[in-house]
């Protein structure tokens, strides 16, 4: 029993793992602004001249310290897979829809390219955070503070989506009306995925 619950933990984690990979690559493709995890590396990646991968692989690596000081008992699988691999899925996922979509170009389809990005990168992170199975660097953050401050966990990820993007501005990057819909948007909805899809997949809330 125990090893079939983990291996069901373990498929639910993966599958929040690839969509947050489709999620990040949507927003990049409607060019209405990244989601702020993704918009910080990027403004960091122009300030100081390295590449995009390269940069994300640092500022998680600032976020890991945290991490690991404050919040050790959320690293796992998942923390390094993510850290590691998101970049190249965001471009696999990238190649893929440019290869085979024409992508709108109106305001009207990229709208809806965002809003696709938006809910996919809300589920994946209720996805992979209730399989427990290990917590990005960054997505650790607004799960640490809201456990030390006496505030719902979507107000704590609204802070620290916030602060990514105020950094990312100061840095000189580009801020799109999508990095401002994320930095207070995804909260709210990770809450609610987490309450009707993330819970139920991984068997930590009966049926109703």
């Amino acid at each position: 029993m125990i090893e079939r619950q983990m291996l069901r933990r373990f498929l639910v984690m993966c599958g929040g793992i690839l969509m947050m990979g489709l999620g990040v690559a949507l927003f990049k493709l409607s060019l209405m602004g990244n989601d702020p995890a993704t918009a910080l590396p990027i403004a960091v990646s122009g300030r100081i001249g390295l590449s995009f991968a390269h940069a994300m692989l640092l500022t998680n690596g600032l976020w890991f310290a945290a991490e690991l000081l404050f919040g050790r008992h959320f690293i796992g699988p998942g923390t390094f897979a993510i850290w590691i691999g998101l970049g190249y899925l965001t471009s696999m996922y990238t190649d893929l829809i440019t290869a085979h979509w024409e992508i709108p170009q109106a305001l009207g389809g990229r709208l809806l390219l965002m809003a696709a990005g938006v809910l996919a990168l809300s589920l994946a992170a209720s996805l992979y955070q209730t399989a427990d199975l290990g917590i990005s660097p960054y997505d650790s953050l607004s799960l640490m503070l809201s456990r030390r401050l006496p505030l719902p966990y979507f107000w704590c990820r609204i802070l620290t989506d916030s602060a990514c993007t105020i950094g990312a501005l100061l840095l000189g990057g580009i801020i799109g009306v999508g990095t401002l819909v994320c930095s207070l948007g995804l909260g709210p909805f990770i809450s609610f995925f987490d309450r009707h899809v993330s819970q139920r997949l991984c068997g930590t809330k009966d049926s109703e």
